[in-house]
């Protein structure tokens, strides 16, 4: 059976088979609505995330940048006008395609629980609203993945819906962690945390539901 999809925190400690199942409802929630999320999303402002992450990286030279849950591939596009050499990756096929035709950059086809990175390959890691679909007890193995795939001095964004809780939202998996929860993750991965802040940007925090961190391999 698969794992209910009622609105509830799960257990930390779950089964190989339940993390597939939260992989496969969640990647076909997102193939089942491609297109509307790409019309939905396409034109949303994420100016202050990648500026954020670029002012972290070197200024003089291309980087090679990894958008880890590149989706339909809206910001692999904005990388690539700045001249950089961005490379998405995704679980959903469809996602992969569509930033395949609307960035023409390269996008590997993997999902998140089963990752091939490489080492010491990029020089920065971009993850926009993607890793909170990570359950909790595989998110440290995760984080090392990308730890391990950037070279050092390397940086990781990531952007997720802040909260104490982990479950099902609809037919979406999320694993939803306040800003001190996420630091000890990153930090037991072996980053160095820069900072951190609250999105939407002049908003008082409680109306803030969106934790965006810098992190330094």
């Amino acid at each position: 059976m698969p794992p209910s999809r009622e609105n509830i925190t799960m257990p930390i400690k779950q089964s190989q088979s339940t993390l597939e199942e939260i992989e496969k409802i969640t990647l076909k929630h997102y193939e089942s609505n491609a297109e509307s999320f790409w019309l939905g999303t396409k034109d949303h402002d994420v100016s202050q995330n990648v500026n954020a992450f670029l002012q972290a990286l070197p200024n003089d030279r291309v980087l090679d940048i990894l958008d880890f849950g590149c989706g339909p591939g809206r910001d692999l596009l904005v990388f690539k006008q700045m001249g950089h050499r961005p490379t998405g990756l995704d679980g959903s096929q469809a996602f992969c395609e569509m930033a395949q035709k609307h960035s023409a950059c390269p996008v590997l086809n993997q999902q998140f629980l089963n990752l091939d990175l490489g080492e010491a390959c990029f020089d920065g890691i971009f993850a926009n609203a993607s890793m909170f679909h990570i359950p909790g007890q595989e998110l440290p193995g995760v984080l090392t993945a990308c730890h391990r795939a950037l070279r050092p001095g390397g940086v990781l964004f990531s952007s997720n819906p802040r909260g104490e809780a982990e479950g099902w939202q609809g037919e979406r998996y999320g694993n939803y962690m306040e800003f001190e929860q996420s630091k000890v993750c990153l930090e037991r991965a072996g980053f160095n945390v820069l900072h951190h802040y609250y999105r939407p940007e002049g908003k008082p925090q409680n109306q803030q539901p969106w934790l965006a961190i810098v992190c330094q391999s």
